[in-house]
């Protein structure tokens, strides 16, 4: 279960970066709404899934996670661009993701 609410908390923290960036500084109101509400789901859930897993693998993770969706979803909107080199490096951190799993 604990994994589970991880890997959603690290949806989470995709969401929140995106709407950072698109609320351009806080200064527009749904990004920013958007922002604030994801955030705190994104640490509620990643405090949670702290309680029964290590905290430096949990982190990881989350981290990976949120990065690789947040870096992909650029890609895929073209408000960041995409290259080869980029993308097998994403994969490479997805990798680490699934390793970290596994290793568990």
């Amino acid at each position: 279960m604990a994994w589970v609410v991880l890997v959603i908390s690290g949806v989470f923290e995709a969401v929140w970066a995106t709407a950072l960036g698109k609320s351009e500084g806080l200064s527009r109101l749904g990004p920013s709404i958007v922002f604030g509400v994801a955030l705190i789901i994104s640490m509620a859930l990643l405090a949670f899934a702290m309680r029964t897993l290590p905290i430096g693998t949990s982190y990881a993770i989350w981290v990976g996670i949120g990065a690789g969706l947040t870096v992909g979803y650029a890609m895929v909107t073209g408000s960041e661009s995409a290259s080869i080199i980029k993308i097998v490096l994403i994969l490479i951190i997805v990798g680490a993701v699934i390793g970290l799993k596994l290793a568990h």
